[in-house]
């Protein structure tokens, strides 16, 4: 089976309309590259899947599939839309684990590929734990999957040359209904080398992507395409693979003598570290 094959079943069987019709260039993009790394048979773990659309295609392509979301978006909580995505995911032979207590029911070296897509930049304290986390479940000589929106992308560029905003639209922010789930920090290409680099990981492939084509208009986007042909850096996404090596062990903290580099030497974070 190939991916046009496995996008057109799962296309089927999903159980809410139109939600794919802007996933298709993601699913795309993100079966190949597994497809790149791992063999039929191999295991993906996918953090914070969602609806599970993209790891039901992986599993169509004969990848063993499992998923860890809360399902607490605000669409998963109207009428019976976490139940369906539940039901959709069993359908398609998902091991799909609902976040309930925040820990990860999984045993250390479990998977062959741990994927979190479009994930990070809604964190609003520091990934360290949660990757070294993620991290630890990967297999020696797995691989770590990341995608994340591009922070200065030509949008975000000329939004900010004309005097608007790069962050999330502020009045979706201002009226959001309890918690903000949205955008916190997106990435830009280096901090995803030094991602790589604080978790002992062996960058195999770090590049731009086109994830967002739906908020170009139709008419431009032969335009768009090329402008971003010759400047990749503007386009919309980063797609980083990290590879674990044999020898990995988690790094979750400096010594102290790390700290000012980081910080400063003025800076009262590492002159309490250096007191305590």
């Amino acid at each position: 089976m190939n991916i046009d094959e496995a996008q057109k079943i799962v296309l089927d069987k999903f159980p809410f309309d139109n939600f794919m019709d802007n996933e298709i260039i993601t699913s795309t993009n993100i079966a190949t590259t597994v497809q790149k790394y791992l063999k039929e048979g191999d295991s993906v773990l996918d953090f914070a899947s969602g609806a599970c659309d993209k790891t039901a295609v992986l599993q169509l392509l004969g990848y063993q599939c499992s998923t860890f979301d809360d399902l607490n978006d605000e669409w998963h909580l109207k009428d019976d839309n976490r139940g369906k995505i539940l039901q959709f995911a069993e359908s398609m032979g998902i091991d799909f684990n609902l976040a309930s207590e925040g820990y990860l029911p999984f045993d250390e070296g479990s998977f062959d590929m741990v994927m979190a897509h479009d994930v990070l930049e809604h964190l609003h304290d520091s990934p360290r734990d949660f990757l070294n986390d993620l991290v630890a479940l990967v297999k020696p000589g797995g691989y770590l999957f990341i995608t994340v929106p591009n922070a200065v992308n030509i949008k975000k560029r000329i939004n900010v040359l004309m005097g608007k905003t790069n962050l999330p639209n502020y009045s979706e922010f201002y009226w959001y209904p309890g918690p903000w789930r949205g955008h916190v920090r997106e990435y830009v290409k280096n901090d995803l080398r030094l991602m790589s680099e604080f978790l002992n990981l062996e960058t195999i492939e770090l590049t731009s992507c086109h994830h967002m084509l739906e908020v170009v208009p139709e008419k431009l986007r032969a335009t768009y395409k090329l402008i971003t042909r010759l400047f990749p850096g503007w386009r919309d996404s980063w797609l980083f693979v990290g590879k674990k090596p044999h020898d990995w062990e988690p790094s979750k903290a400096l010594p102290e003598s790390e700290y000012a580099k980081v910080f400063g030497k003025h800076n009262p974070f590492y002159q309490n570290t250096n007191e305590s």
